[in-house]
């Protein structure tokens, strides 16, 4: 997880707000599955997420992403939100947070 031209509570804000999205395929949320890569505030108000999915052809990518711009459009409703889907460096397991392994090893 990484911010850019953020003050470090404002990042931390928006992490703790993608929180609430679940994967509705692994039931774990999008931050702690290791799903968003880099949140980024421009200088003109454009708030900026780059995010990945479990594979390219997640059928529920529309939803997740649309998830995701609502939420942090509530939560920060005078900036733009922008959600970037980015493939690389792709996602794997290596990804997913020690919170996301425990609820991992709590669902199995």
């Amino acid at each position: 997880m990484e911010t850019q031209n953020l003050p470090e509570d404002f990042g931390q804000e928006v992490y703790e707000t993608l929180k609430y999205i679940i994967d509705p395929e692994v039931g774990i949320n999008i931050v702690d599955l290791g799903l968003v890569y880099q949140v980024s505030l421009s200088e003109e108000g454009e708030l900026a997420v780059d995010m990945t999915l479990t594979t390219p052809g997640c059928p529920m990518s529309g939803t997740i992403r649309t998830a995701a711009e609502q939420i942090l459009l509530k939560r920060f409703p005078s900036l733009d939100v922008k959600i970037n889907l980015v493939w690389s460096p792709p996602w794997s397991m290596d990804m997913i947070t020690e919170e996301g392994m425990r609820q991992l090893e709590r669902k199995a």
